[in-house]
C-alpha cells in the first residue's frame, strides 16, 4: 500500500477509535478517573487526527513542475459559472486530496426565458434553511464526456438531498455530513459518480451526479460529448453543481491533480459566467459501447 492510501485509510481509523472512546464514556464505566480512562486517550487521538489531515494534505500535493494542462472538451453545455476554480487559487479546494488540486465547480445560469428554473437561488443566512433540488437549474443537467475515454468507475445510488445552501445548512454540511462521509471514504464524499480513464495516465471525475442519471458502466467506451449521466446534489455538496476534475489515478486516495483546459472556454475564474453551444459538444456525436 502506497503512503498516499495509508494516510487515509489512517484518518478513517482515527475517527473510529474516538468515536468508540466517546461512546464507551457513556456505554460503560471503565475503572480510574476519566481523564485517563477516557480524556487523554481521546486527545492522544486528536492529535494524531491533526498530524494526519496535515500529512495526508502534503502526499497529495503534486511533485515537481507542474504538467502542462491538458485540453479536453468542456462537460456541459449552456450558461454556467464557475465557483472555487484553479484558475483563481490553487489548490482550487484548499486541499490536494482525492487529487482535486485543480478541480473546479460550476453552477447552471440560463438566461431567463430557456425554460426550467431561470434563476440559481442565492446564498441565505437563515432562512430558508433547504431548498429542493428542483429550484436550482443546474439540476438535471446532462453531463458529457470530456474526450474519448473508458469508463473506470460509473458508482450510483446515493441520495440527492436537499441543498445546503444557509449558513445553517452549510455550518451542518461541513461540521457533521462531511466529517461522516469522510470515515466512510471519498466515494461517499464525491457522492455518485464517473470516472473516466482519456489515456496518457490521465483520469476524469465528474462528482455529485444525480441518483438513477448514470447511462454508462466500468468498461464502456464513450465519445467526446456523449451524456454519461446528469447534474445532480449527491455526496459532500451544497446544492446541485457539477465537481470535476483530472487527476493522474482512478484511485481517488490515491491521485494527484492534474491541470485542465476546457477547449474554446480555458479555465473560468471564479464567478466567471461561460457559453458553451450544444452543436459544439455534439461535433463528435456517437456511442461505442455505452450502456443507455
Amino acid at each position: 500500500m502506497s503512503v498516499r492510501k495509508a494516510v487515509p485509510t489512517a484518518m478513517r481509523l482515527s475517527w473510529l477509535v474516538l468515536l468508540t472512546l466517546m461512546i464507551g464514556e457513556f456505554v460503560t464505566d471503565l475503572p480510574g478517573p476519566g481523564w485517563a480512562t477516557t480524556f487523554l486517550p481521546a486527545m492522544v487521538v486528536l492529535a494524531l487526527m491533526v498530524a494526519t489531515t496535515a500529512l495526508q494534505a502534503r502526499v497529495a500535493a503534486p511533485r515537481g513542475e507542474p504538467r502542462p494542462p491538458v485540453e479536453v472538451e468542456p462537460p456541459v453545455t449552456g450558461r454556467w459559472s464557475a465557483l472555487n476554480s484553479p484558475a483563481d487559487k490553487v489548490p482550487s479546494h484548499g486541499t490536494h486530496v482525492y487529487g482535486q488540486t485543480y478541480a473546479i465547480d460550476i453552477v447552471a445560469e440560463p438566461e431567463a426565458g430557456e425554460g426550467g428554473p431561470s434563476a440559481r437561488p442565492g446564498f441565505h443566512w437563515l432562512w430558508p434553511l433547504f431548498r429542493r433540488n428542483s429550484a436550482f437549474p443546474a439540476f438535471g443537467a446532462p453531463l458529457l464526456a470530456v474526450a474519448d475515454a473508458t469508463v473506470v468507475t460509473a458508482s450510483d445510488g446515493q441520495r440527492d438531498h436537499l441543498s445546503r445552501n444557509s449558513l445553517p445548512g452549510l455550518v451542518y454540511l461541513m461540521l457533521v455530513e462531511g466529517n461522516v462521509r469522510s470515515i466512510v471514504g471519498a466515494h461517499r464524499v464525491i457522492g455518485n459518480h464517473v470516472i473516466l480513464g482519456l489515456g496518457d495516465g490521465t483520469y476524469a471525475v465528474y462528482a455529485h451526479a444525480r441518483r438513477g442519471s448514470l447511462r454508462v458502466k466500468a468498461g464502456d467506451t464513450v465519445r467526446a460529448g456523449q451524456q454519461i449521466a446528469r447534474c445532480g446534489n449527491s455526496g459532500n455538496s451544497s446544492e446541485p453543481h457539477l465537481h470535476v476534475h483530472l487527476m493522474d489515478s482512478p484511485d481517488l486516495d490515491d491521485a494527484r491533480g492534474v491541470p485542465f483546459t476546457w477547449r474554446g472556454v480555458g479555465v473560468p475564474a471564479t464567478g466567471e459566467t461561460f457559453t458553451v453551444e450544444e452543436q459544439a459538444a455534439e461535433a463528435r456525436p456517437g456511442t461505442v459501447g455505452g450502456a443507455g
